[in-house]
């Protein structure tokens, strides 16, 4: 089955009937809506939306889609992944890897705050000294990829308070990206890996959830300085092909006084004094 139908089949899985104004009836063998169901909250016709779960609706109206996600009770994110699939563009070139030397400059001068630069496949380009210190040892590490990092290292289920649902977030920035880049033969690679060597990974794929960058909260489990809270800013750049700075801000009085002590000792360090050791 097409990437479009999976979708569509995951969606009508979630919404139950009762919840859409529909009477359940008897001996439904199907979770969630069935097929003639989303036709008729759609105002389209069986066989039509039929076709459109296996791809053959050729190129579908912006109404119809509108219809069917209103009927699937989609989110923004959803509506836009939902559009994507259905009337796919042409193939996007995969994005440039380098960081211009002035982002990386900002992002250094940043010293209490940690921040990253990602592409589109949460590859980290890029880092500041912070973020060595508080998110991880982008310098040493194997996994200078957050999807990677998360299901692969194995210090990362104890360091993410809410491993799961970061996780989780990670396959569905993935999930996103696979629709407007369809064609992208590292993405293919990279969630082919995973795949293999994460039945986690392989689960959450498989329910098709999908999500943009956009701000969240993340508590870490820190080995030297306990836990730190931080909300996560992505900002997108525009001119940068699918690269976005993620910022770590201090979410509470410890995580603020950590990091603007941590900043203080990189500039000033003490006679003697040995920083705390970076988290893996």
């Amino acid at each position: 089955m097409s990437a479009l139908g999976e979708f569509l089949q995951s969606r009508r899985a979630r919404v139950q009937p009762d919840e859409v104004g529909l009477q359940p009836g008897r001996d439904r063998r199907v979770s969630g809506l069935r097929r003639e169901e989303v036709a008729l909250l759609a105002d389209v016709s069986v066989d039509y939306y039929i076709r459109l779960e296996q791809g053959r609706a050729g190129n579908p109206s912006t109404a119809v889609l509108a219809a069917v996600a209103d009927a699937l009770r989609l989110d923004r994110t959803e509506r836009a992944h939902l559009r994507q699939l259905a009337c796919p563009a042409p193939p996007a070139v995969p994005p440039k890897t380098a960081v211009r030397p002035q982002l990386k400059a900002m992002i250094d001068a940043m010293h209490e705050l940690p921040a990253i630069v990602v592409d589109r496949l949460s590859n980290i380009l890029a880092w500041n000294a912070a973020a060595l210190e508080a998110v991880a040892d982008f310098e040493g590490s194997a996994h200078r990829n957050l999807a990677r990092l998360y299901f692969l290292d194995p210090t990362s289920r104890a360091y993410y308070t809410d491993w799961e649902a970061v996780a989780q977030d990670a396959v569905a920035l993935l999930r996103r990206a696979s629709a407007e880049y369809a064609d992208d033969t590292e993405l293919a690679a990279l969630v082919d890996e995973l795949r293999t060597v994460s039945a986690e990974f392989d689960r959450f794929w498989d329910s098709h959830d999908v999500q943009d960058r956009s701000h969240c909260a993340k508590v870490l489990n820190h080995p030297t300085a306990g836990q730190l809270t931080f909300t996560l800013e992505s900002l997108q750049l525009p001119d940068e092909d699918g690269q976005y700075v993620i910022i770590y801000t201090p979410a509470d009085p410890t995580t603020e006084t950590w990091l603007t002590t941590r900043a203080a000792f990189r500039f000033a360090p003490r006679d003697g004094q040995v920083a705390p050791p970076l988290p893996r």
